[in-house]
């Protein structure tokens, strides 16, 4: 049986989301993931991401957080997205509803879910380990967002992120504020540093002319992903 997707809209933010649900081949239950989009909003990209997973046998929710609408424009981009990451129960909100909907479906197994997540998703999917959700995985990509003291503590699973070595939006300053979040909190964290990398390096729809300091590196790119599928088969593996 071929992987199988759908469309699931559902409450979040004040606004109407729309996600894209992929489930693998059978009919039992599965390990399951959120992925979380970049701020101009969820595209094919993640929703490809998703069916990838599925294939791999995860049911696999790449969630909204822009209400259905992708920004092309910059400027209104950042407008409406810096003042969501610094607010923390706004994100936390738009993930755990999410999580609903990707622990309401049947072939979810509800004690077995990691959220990955990219740029803003990735921030998002790092509240809901600061808010004690039970989660086996987060990954991060571009997105090494430190939260409110002392709630780092709350994460109860690895934490994997990766960033670009020449990515000007999460600078040195920023990983190490990151690094030292984790580590003071216990958390069983690492960090991959891909040389030569700008912002957004895995998306390949991105250049310079999107913003400064943005860019898509084939090859680190891929490394990424399999970076990210590693951690999901060490926590979150897939039964025979």
């Amino acid at each position: 049986m071929p992987v199988t997707t759908r469309t699931v809209e559902y409450p979040a933010d004040g606004l109407t989301m729309i996600g894209h649900l992929a489930l693998p081949a059978g009919t039992g239950r599965r390990p399951a993931v959120l992925i979380g989009p970049e701020g101009p909003g969820l595209n094919d990209f993640q929703r490809r991401r998703a069916d990838a997973l599925a294939e791999l046998g995860y049911v696999a929710l790449a969630f909204d957080i822009n209400g259905g609408r992708w920004f092309d424009d910059p400027d209104e981009m950042l407008a409406y997205a810096m003042p969501l990451l610094d607010d923390h129960g706004r994100m936390r909100e738009i993930g755990h509803a999410a999580l609903d909907v990707l622990r309401a479906e049947p072939r979810t197994d509800p004690d077995r879910i990691a959220a990955i997540g990219y740029g803003t998703g990735g921030a998002i999917a790092l509240e809901l380990g600061r808010d004690g959700v039970d989660l086996r995985a987060i990954a991060t990509v571009n997105a090494l967002t430190t939260g409110r003291p002392g709630e780092a503590a709350h994460i109860r699973c690895p934490v994997w992120a990766g960033v670009g070595s020449e990515d000007p939006i999460m600078p040195p300053a920023q990983r190490e504020a990151f690094t030292a979040e984790m580590q003071e909190a216990g958390v069983d964290w690492r960090l991959v540093v891909y040389g030569g990398a700008l912002h957004a390096f895995h998306h390949p729809t991105v250049d310079h002319a999107v913003l400064p300091g943005v860019g898509y590196h084939a090859r680190h790119a891929q490394r990424a992903w399999h970076d990210v599928v590693g951690l999901l088969a060490e926590c979150l593996p897939v039964p025979e």
